[in-house]
């Protein structure tokens, strides 16, 4: 052993007859070693002071017990707050609106039981920027993207929404084909001619675009979102589909099995959500449903005639397999075309893709 060595090792062994040797780390933690007072030369054993003691979590205030969860702001105040918004920001468009000559020929052609390209547009246009406004608004409310309440950007007019507007086309004329074969409906002829094809079909595809985005995001957006957090997404689906059921009542000619049939595509579309995640497809496939019903064939919707439509049919059967005043969503064949639906969604789409905080 070199001489430097032996000189390190007395000093060390003069050191070990204390107790306890103390070294501080970098860091501030401290190490204890036990010395062998046998044989000091034996390597040092560390031994770890007691840890400090587990942070302990700030008790929630007042405040926070009574507004917030573990996801934000609690479900219930949620939905006032954006109730609230959206009632204020429609009042705006309402009394804007008022004096309009436009306001008094939809009044009109409601209480009539018709439907023109410009009253369509009238009111669903600014009917979804109220919505849309009221949960943008909700963004800042629960620091939340947009898009988490239903219509994200990155899906916009995307294959789901197009894939959607096919089935939804497919849908209705399956149905009336059907109507067809048993003795119910005729197609008709055409009802309108050259540009006015063109023209009126492109007015209406618009309009019943807005259709299909402010219904499915006032009812299924924030709404379903916000519910599905307190209540679970089938308690709260029964429920939107409830109201989506009792804000066609006051449509005219509308019946009990009219009624019946909303509701059963209110809780079809809370399908699509769950499993495709987002309203897109369901946008698609409702704006397409009602612009086939209303401009392609020319039927009632929802006890509602438009008055430009490409076809001029004719119904002739008993109002159980017609539909009666309410159109073809009045008939008893809607319960089977919606299981055949179903099934065939539900093979076309097998996974869940729409999540909940705070749920599996």
């Amino acid at each position: 052993m070199a001489p430097g060595n032996r000189n390190l090792l007395a000093s060390l062994r003069v050191r070990a007859t204390s107790k306890q040797l103390a070294f501080v780390v970098s860091g501030g933690y401290s190490l204890n070693f036990e010395a062998d007072p046998v044989n000091p030369e034996v390597a040092l054993s560390p031994t770890p002071e007691a840890a400090p003691p587990p942070y302990s979590r700030r008790a929630p205030s007042a405040f926070e017990t009574v507004f917030l969860d573990d996801h934000g702001i609690l479900p219930g105040w949620g939905l006032l707050i954006f109730i609230a918004i959206l009632a204020a920001i429609s009042a705006v468009f309402l009394l804007a609106a008022h004096n309009l000559a436009v306001a008094h020929t939809a009044a009109q052609e409601a209480g009539m039981g018709f439907l023109s390209s410009r009253t369509l547009l009238f009111q669903e246009v600014p009917q979804f920027l109220a919505v849309l406004l009221a949960t943008w608004a909700m963004t800042f409310v629960e620091k939340r993207p947009l898009g988490r309440y239903g219509l994200p950007g990155h899906g916009a007019f995307g294959q789901r929404f197009w894939q959607g507007a096919a089935w939804g086309f497919v849908q209705l004329t399956v149905l009336l084909v059907a109507m067809h074969f048993l003795g119910g409906f005729s197609f008709g002829n055409l009802s309108l001619h050259g540009p006015e094809i063109l023209k009126y079909a492109a007015l209406d595809a618009v309009g019943f675009l807005f259709v299909g985005l402010s219904e499915e995001f006032l009812l299924r957006g924030y709404l379903q979102f916000t519910l599905g957090r307190g209540l679970g997404f089938w308690p709260a689906a029964i429920l939107t589909s409830l109201i989506f059921a009792s804000a066609h009542m006051g449509n005219p000619g509308e019946s009990h099995l009219g009624i019946f049939m909303v509701a059963l595509d209110g809780l079809f579309c809370c399908f699509i959500l769950w499993r495709t995640g987002n309203l897109w497809w369901a946008v698609g496939n409702h704006a397409a449903w009602d612009f086939s019903q209303s401009y392609l064939y020319g039927v009632r919707d929802s006890g509602f005639m438009a008055t430009k439509h490409l076809l001029n049919p004719s119904f002739h059967g008993p109002d159980w397999l017609t539909g009666g005043s309410v159109g073809p969503e009045g008939s008893v064949l809607i319960p089977v075309l919606f299981v055949v639906t179903i099934v065939a969604f539900h093979f076309c789409y097998p996974k869940r893709e729409y999540v909940l905080p705070g749920h599996d």
